[in-house]
């Protein structure tokens, strides 16, 4: 038997490691196995993309390698010895598949149990009586209490992604679950942070518990570049554009704050030929499984998501993460910015700022020692750069045709020069090509910061539009064709090309409503909706008149 680089992984895994292309451990794999922690509960944090999933798989083969041997007798259809609970249903899927060849060379059956699915699948899924039970909090508890599955045997629970857990308010599903389970079991914590509310949960039900770190939290991953863009909230869409431009068909994930703005924004990137889908809670799971395919696949280069859907996205060659809404949570930016940079890949990172926030975030940044350098939104000029070097690079890489019809070809081409400037010629055939990108450049007025504002306006810092402000526009959609608050606010971002946070009361009519928009995007909004949308053609924008105005 040849010697594997893995002398140190329990239970003879290293082979299964060295065949997956692994050379080495990561600093959080190999800090789990450090043999001081034997027997202690982890409260477990590192940066996405550095071996957290393959590193609880090691912490805890040995339990696995036991519970194979044992047999289930009882009228239980499944008796797990090792419990994994995941906030989504992508990130418990995720695990499950990751653990699963790591586990085959010990025998072990490992089972995903997540909303979304029939309870048919799920029962099949038990009758295979898995060692490793791997689930999101709602449907193990439902299991739980049908009597379909008992926890009696579990030795070891880890809860991933903790702090997000919590924070989608499933508290009292967790609490259940670890109450089903033996009080002498070890629980594992992993996180990206650790709040008060993470840290009073590991009070209640870890013992001797140590933190471990692969990575200090909330450090960024030296192959990521940080740049920090300048956009006042009118300019989103068009920076974004401009950004995107200079790289077509590169890899993206899109972060914005609400389910809502993933499908207006990606509506509207859409709508101007870009190839990008949302991703938000609001996917069942065959969606979020089509949307994710499609992205690793790279047929979908762009996602628009949320922070709670990405959560367990693992794609490696994401070349760049844009923080459309940016967080004031550092932890959690160098968290979304942990999708890039992967498996010895370079990354960028790109911040919006609102001119006002500009210093509060530069000081965020510097605090936590990111370093970030201050970029301007691409120019047209910029995007006409970067595509014409795109063509000279894969002109540059051509051979000799392999064209069925290369002699064809040949014998047009020589009539095309025949008595022309062959210059002249290329030039014309690359404008019909149009190789810039599937639409054109915006053009982006440049901003200063002075004193923290946007030097272009002149009101009070933060300020929102009065009531009386607001400019009103009448929709020829109402509740008996369907309208309601959630869907006709996404309809208005998409159509007008603004966010969520430039529109203000919505009224829901019968026939009508009414929508209240800011001031200052009043005009270009007028533009937008006044175009042609073969998507929703019934739907009409207008200014809105008062009666008493007739």
């Amino acid at each position: 038997m040849h010697d594997t680089p893995f002398a140190e992984v329990p239970e003879g895994l290293g082979a299964v490691l060295a065949d997956r292309g692994f050379t080495e451990l990561t600093p959080i794999q190999t800090a789990v196995l450090n043999p001081d922690l034997a027997g202690r509960d982890l409260r477990i944090s590192s940066q996405t993309g550095s071996g957290k999933t393959v590193a609880l798989g090691l912490l805890v083969a040995h339990e696995v390698a036991a519970a194979v041997t044992l047999e289930n007798r009882g009228p239980v259809r499944a008796r797990p010895s090792v419990l994994l609970v995941a906030p989504t249903r992508e990130l418990a899927v995720q695990l499950a598949e990751e653990l699963s060849w790591l586990f085959r060379p010990l025998g072990a059956t490992v089972v995903s149990l997540t909303g979304g699915t029939s309870l048919g699948i799920d029962f099949r899924e038990l009758k295979r009586d898995p060692q490793v039970l791997v689930g999101t909090p709602g449907r193990v508890r439902d299991h739980l209490e049908r009597g379909s599955l008992q926890l009696d045997r579990v030795c070891v629970v880890a809860l991933d992604e903790a702090d997000e857990m919590l924070a989608m308010g499933f508290e009292e599903e967790v609490s259940a679950i670890l109450e089903a389970t033996p009080e002498e079991r070890r629980t594992h914590l992993m996180s990206a942070t650790f709040p008060r509310s993470v840290q009073s949960v590991a009070a209640r039900h870890q013992r001797n518990s140590v933190m471990v770190a692969g990575t200090t939290p909330g450090k960024s991953n030296s192959d990521i570049a940080f740049h920090t863009m300048v956009v006042p909230p009118n300019q989103r869409l068009s920076a974004l554009v401009n950004i995107l431009l200079m790289e077509p068909e590169a890899k993206t994930l899109v972060f914005v704050r609400t389910r809502i703005d993933t499908a207006g924004l990606s509506d509207a990137l859409a709508d101007l030929g870009f190839a990008t889908r949302p991703l938000s809670g609001d996917l069942n799971q065959r969606e979020r499984t089509a949307t994710l395919n499609a992205f690793r696949r790279g047929q979908t280069p762009i996602l628009v998501a949320t922070d709670v859907a990405a959560r367990g996205l693992d794609v490696q060659d994401i070349a760049q993460v844009i923080h459309v809404d940016p967080t004031d949570n550092v932890e959690m930016l160098t968290h979304r910015s942990g999708r890039t940079g992967r498996a010895g890949r370079k990354g960028r990172s790109l911040i919006f700022v609102p001119p006002r926030a500009f210093r509060r975030v530069d000081a965020m940044l510097r605090h936590a020692g990111i370093k970030a350098l201050q970029t301007n939104i691409p120019s047209r000029d910029d995007i006409d750069r970067a595509a014409d070097r795109r063509l000279l690079e894969r002109f540059s890489e051509l051979g000799a045709s392999d064209h069925n019809d290369v002699d064809r070809l040949h014998r047009v081409a020589a009539e095309l020069l025949e008595g022309r400037d062959p210059v002249a010629v290329v030039a014309t055939l690359l404008g019909e090509a149009d190789h810039g990108g599937p639409c054109a450049p915006r053009d982006i007025k440049p901003v200063s910061i002075q004193d923290g504002r946007d030097s272009r306006h002149n009101h009070p810092r933060g300020r929102r539009p009065s009531s009386g402000n607001w400019a009103r526009f009448q929709v020829s959609w109402g509740k008996h064709h369907g309208a309601d608050p959630r869907r006709l606010l996404a309809i208005v971002c998409r159509r007008g090309g603004i966010s969520s946070s430039d529109v203000g009361d919505i009224t829901i009519g019968g026939n009508s409503s009414m929508v209240e928009i800011n001031p200052k995007l009043a005009r270009a909004f007028t533009r937008s909706t006044g175009r042609p949308d073969p998507r929703d053609p019934r739907i009409k924008f207008r200014e809105w008149r008062d009666q008493k105005s007739k």
